[in-house]
């Protein structure tokens, strides 16, 4: 259509530059100057009208909520917990979690402990006319050789974990045969459980006997879970149960409850990770109940320990002497201890003060810092190997990192249950942590082997295919082309 016949378009005048200015609010319609007729109808939507003008929408508060464009006192922003709760929780989810909780708490326990072992067993070796180093010596050779077989573990293949099963439960059992032979087997504390090396050195094979069960009750477990019989109960039983009572038997020949009751729990644990019914877990639990209590009943040793729970102050004729220190132990810490090396119940005082009960030495120098410090790392040990037993779907490695896991938490957890006296003195060391190269040995190559589990997840083995050198460049480089000169 040619220019000349298009129909003329009528724009509203435009208000003069006096009336272009801000409205206050509330709004109020200014009335037309004289002489000018308003259109007929309502405005065109969009458009105004002259002489008026569109009111302006509220405006919201600004981060004072003065209403006055922000301006006034700032107010806490909110969010702020849960934005930092969100932020923590996908830290934690992220693939190598459970690699760096392993391997950073299993070394700061290792180290913490030699530093404790140090402080408290220097008294005790200058009472036996030994150097003040000589415990501490023996656990720092007994730390770099498990430091060697937790590298060796965590960088073996399951494949070669599983081999080592029925070797291992093997070379066990015929040594804790031989603790039973006279002139082999050496006594300790009454209890016949170790074998003599030579020089300063020997063996407790009872210790080796918590990891053969777990690797071998781990590949057992898995073998019958491939052919899809765990769901009969006799071959859930049947040889597992047997064989870890076999095991049983050895120990209690030679006198170690404590033992016996942490290769108990490590039996309960693939129990239940195996997916055992209620009666059946709760008949084995009962038989086992029954005879620990008649094993406990029998023993005026061990009857004694038992009474020893809860008490404040020894007996007058010395009884629960060491329960009882170990309370006076803790209770002169304080808030954050007399400080390393100022300990007065290891002078004499508290018998076994580098062992069984390191933790209220701990308690005692370090304070209730140091002692929450040590179960704090314990708790993250422990959850990130439920993470890993949890996030696998191979069943070898589940029940592998449960065993393991079982093992490591309820010896921690009777060990400071009876330094706090909620538990019978049982005997057995604090994990990583108490002096003794036989209990370090084969814990820290549990932790190796849970180093290596953690490692074999797939989304752990490309993140660490990532940081290897050279490899992040070649796959994070994006090649751009070039632009022409002044283009973005």
């Amino acid at each position: 259509m040619p220019a000349d016949e298009r129909p003329a378009v009528r724009r509203p005048d435009r208000a003069p530059a006096s009336r272009r200015t801000r409205v206050p609010r509330p709004f109020a319609a200014r009335p037309a100057p004289a002489g000018v007729p308003l259109p007929a109808g309502p405005a065109p939507r969009g458009r105004l009208t002259t002489g008026s003008r569109r009111p302006a929408p509220p405006r919201s508060p600004g981060r004072g909520g003065s209403g006055r464009g922000g301006f006034g006192p700032r107010g806490p922003r909110r969010g702020g917990v849960r934005r930092s709760y969100e932020r923590a929780r996908r830290a934690w989810d992220r693939p190598l979690t459970a690699y760096y909780v392993i391997l950073g708490s299993s070394l700061l326990i290792t180290v913490l402990g030699l530093v404790m072992v140090y402080s408290a067993s220097m008294i005790k070796a200058l009472d036996i006319s030994k150097p003040s180093t000589y415990f501490f010596g023996k656990q720092f050779v007994a730390a770099v050789i498990g430091g060697a077989l937790m590298l060796i573990a965590a960088r073996m293949p399951v494949k070669l974990h599983r081999a080592l099963a029925y070797p291992m439960l093997t070379v066990t059992v015929f040594l804790m045969i031989l603790v039973q032979v006279p002139g082999i087997g050496k006594s300790v504390n009454g209890n016949q459980n170790w074998i003599y090396l030579g020089g300063p050195f020997q063996l407790q094979p009872s210790e080796f006997g918590k990891l053969a069960l777990v690797l071998w009750g781990a590949d057992l477990l898995a073998r019958k879970q491939g052919k899809r019989l765990l769901t009969q109960w006799k071959h859930m039983l049947v040889p597992l149960v047997p064989v870890a009572f076999l095991l049983l038997g050895l120990i209690m020949l030679g006198g170690d409850m404590g033992t016996a009751i942490i290769l108990t729990a490590i039996l309960f644990g693939l129990l239940w990770l195996a997916g055992a019914p209620t009666r059946l877990f709760a008949g084995v639990l009962g038989f086992a109940a029954l005879l620990a209590f008649l094993l406990i009943r029998t023993s005026p040793n061990r009857m004694s320990r038992l009474a020893c729970m809860g008490v404040s102050e020894p007996d007058p004729e010395g009884g629960c002497w060491q329960a009882a220190h170990g309370i006076y132990a803790l209770a002169s810490g304080g808030w954050f201890g007399s400080g390393l090396g100022a300990s007065v119940e290891k002078w004499g005082q508290l018998p076994e003060p580098h062992t069984d009960f390191i933790f209220a030495i701990t308690g005692e120098e370090l304070g209730l810092a140091g002692t929450l410090s040590v179960l704090a790392l314990f708790a993250a040990l422990g959850y990130a190997g439920i993470r890993v037993a949890g996030r696998t779907e191979d069943p070898f490695v589940r029940y592998a990192a449960g065993g393991v896991t079982t093992w490591i938490t309820a010896q921690a957890v009777i060990n400071i249950g009876a330094v706090l006296g909620l538990l019978p003195i049982a005997g057995v060391p604090l994990p990583l942590f108490s002096y003794g190269g036989s209990a370090l040995l084969p814990t820290m190559f549990a932790v190796g082997l849970m180093i290596a589990f953690a490692r074999e997840d797939p989304a752990a083995k490309a993140a660490l295919a990532m940081r290897r050198p050279g490899v992040r460049w070649k796959t994070m480089r994006r090649r751009v082309k070039k632009r022409p000169s002044g283009e973005r």
